[in-house]
């Protein structure tokens, strides 16, 4: 007889597949496996989050800053994300953050217990029908109900959910974890398996790549817009705009995979996105989609407009958001390799083109300046994201929370390349800044990193978490944790939401949020806080901050008042509508609508049609 149980085979599994660390949160449902990891010398180490959403953001960060390229290594040195919950309510909490992982195409294993398999239809205490709710979620969902089954189950879950980029699901009961460990597989073993992986060369064919390049070499002006499938890519997609003389914008996922210095490159689409990347989109006869399946469909170039070829890995994206006429399926890479060669290099054809593309380019960063120096009271937040982005270190990690913030980060934060950047995208979930701060802290914790959040993401889980950074933060190589509340007492983005969409005048009893001061919490952890109440105090704030010898909360009063105007000219459409909510408003809207009507002067100079 064996003195190891299926949890300990579970966890040499879970190391076979490169786990380094598990987040979650303990509960009765799982206690066998957490005494199984106590055993094996808490390796893969276990984290403990506050709450398990927030455990399982940090296991969607996790593979987002360590295994980003998800490619042929994903399987090795820091291993996908793994969460891990007890039944019922913790896993009900992990829905979310699943979610996350969902859309944004990310691979994250989740490990839930379950009641005794004795138990199950009788509605024991917390039992939920777990296949059911994680029917939708879970590209795999799959429970173990005989020891036999641990090898075989987990290792389909991580390869699915490596194959798929998706989040999947592995439930556990109770009795069945406190079982011993199956006897290893026979000759005739009815199920053989292996912890292995490895990642396909998707190329695209002969003629697709032919007819693409004859769509591109006759066109006369030509947009790239790059998302995140095009992480491995980033000299390629240089070098392809070059050839071809295109402008480049970006999904917002796609923002960290290209550098936004060049003259040619318009910043983020979409309605959070720059004013030269929808002028440039408004005035292409080509686009070019590579790794991007970006949902703001109305800022694509109208249907008709402009010719397309889109590159993408799975098979399923092109043609998902815009009527292409050419799909490329491959790696993005390897794809722009095979299409250059069919390309003649652009010298002269497209020069008209290229020079309206800096113009937009330059008019676009002129654009960004003078918001971040208009005035606001006490700050505007745009200038806060301007001061960091000329004193962000070229080793730091950044990560975003959910709100009017991911505004300010699209238009007014250059990255330096080696700089990644994440955040709850495409579920835009509010409440996942720190916890995704927190996992690349952990996954580098030799490199500084910087949260950009605002005071309703604080409220709804940054506070909570920042008790787990006050815990941890005397293990790290680098103290510097950065994060920076952009306080305005409002759901901001709501609120503008309310006046661009609805018409209707902001909602006091639904948009208010109550003052809390960031900096002293900050303070009462242990950590450092830094009020800001005036723009002169930014720079020294920010230079302080992330040059400390612990985390800061760097708690800026801003003004929520500094409107979210999407760029022209599909902001200038919505004028009349937030004009109309603010005038409601009277008293009270006075400023925003002052601010309004300053932001659409300064757009109408520069973008006017």
């Amino acid at each position: 007889m064996t003195d190891r149980l299926v949890v300990d085979a579970m966890v040499d599994r879970l190391k076979a597949w490169g786990t380094t660390r598990i987040f979650g949160y303990s509960g009765d449902g799982i206690n066998t496996f957490l005494g199984a990891l106590r055993r094996h010398g808490n390796d893969p180490e276990f984290i403990q989050a506050r709450h398990e959403e927030n455990a399982a953001f940090m296991a969607v960060a996790h593979s987002k800053y360590g295994v980003g390229q998800y490619g042929a290594d994903a399987a090795a040195g820091t291993g996908i994300g793994v969460v891990i919950s007890t039944q019922g309510p913790g896993a009900v909490h992990l829905l979310n953050g699943l979610y996350d992982a969902k859309l944004d195409g990310v691979p994250v294993v989740a490990i839930v217990g379950q009641q005794d398999l004795s138990a199950l239809g009788s509605g024991y205490q917390q039992e939920i029908d777990l296949q059911a709710l994680f029917k939708d979620v879970a590209a795999y969902c799959e429970q173990i109900s005989v020891p036999e089954q641990v090898p075989g189950i987990l290792d389909r879950a991580f390869r699915t959910a490596l194959a798929t980029s998706s989040p999947c699901v592995v439930i556990i009961p109770h009795d069945v974890q406190q079982q011993p460990e199956a006897p290893p597989a026979g000759e005739h073993a009815q199920i053989a398996t292996a912890p292995v992986w490895e990642a396909p060369r998707v190329l695209p064919t002969d003629s697709a790549l032919d007819a693409a390049a004859e769509l591109l070499g006759s066109a006369q002006r030509i947009v790239m817009l790059v998302g995140q499938g095009a992480r491995n890519a980033r000299s390629e997609v240089s070098g392809m705009a070059e050839r071809l003389g295109a402008a480049v914008v970006t999904s917002l996922l796609g923002k960290p995979y290209v550098d936004e210095s060049e003259p040619n490159s318009a910043g983020v689409m979409g309605h959070l996105g720059t004013s030269a990347s929808a002028a440039l989109l408004g005035r292409c006869d080509a686009l070019l989609i590579v790794g991007s399946n970006d949902p703001w469909t109305e800022f694509y170039p109208a249907p008709g407009a402009a010719r397309a070829v889109q590159i993408d890995i799975s098979a399923q994206r092109p043609g998902n958001r815009y009527p292409v006429e050419v799909a490329l399926v491959g790696d993005a890479a390897a794809t722009l390799q095979k299409l250059a060669g069919r390309l003649a290099p652009d010298e002269e054809r497209n020069d008209a083109w290229r020079t309206e593309v800096r113009e937009r380019v330059a008019a676009g960063r002129t654009l960004a300046a003078q918001r971040a120096a208009t005035g606001a009271h006490p700050v505007n937040p745009e200038r806060v994201v301007a001061e960091l982005s000329a004193l962000l270190p070229d080793d730091a990690q950044v990560a975003l929370d959910v709100g009017s913030c991911v505004y300010w980060y699209a238009r007014q934060l250059v990255l330096p390349e080696s700089v990644p950047a994440h955040l709850c995208s495409t579920l835009a979930s509010m409440g996942c800044g720190v916890p995704y701060g927190l996992a690349a802290k952990l996954m580098h914790p030799g490199r500084p990193v910087v949260v950009l959040a605002g005071d309703g993401g604080m409220q709804m889980s940054g506070v909570a978490e920042l008790i787990t950074v006050a815990a941890r933060w005397r293990h790290w190589a680098d103290p510097r944790f950065v994060v920076c509340v952009l306080n305005n007492g409002d759901l901001a983005e709501v609120t503008w939401e309310q006046r661009e969409t609805e018409g209707d005048p902001r909602y006091s009893a639904t948009q208010h949020l109550p003052s809390f001061d960031f900096a002293g919490y900050a303070e009462l952890l242990g950590l450092q806080g830094i009020k800001v109440t005036d723009p002169g105090e930014l720079a020294d704030a920010w230079s302080r901050a992330l040059n400390a010898e612990r985390p800061v909360v760097i708690d800026v009063h801003t003004d929520a008042s500094v409107p979210l105007l999407p760029p022209f000219p599909q902001g200038a459409a919505k004028l009349p509508a937030m004009r109309a909510a603010l005038e409601q408003e009277g008293e009270a809207g006075a400023r925003a609508l002052r601010l309004l009507n300053e932001y659409a002067s300064q757009e109408e100079k520069l973008f006017g049609q």
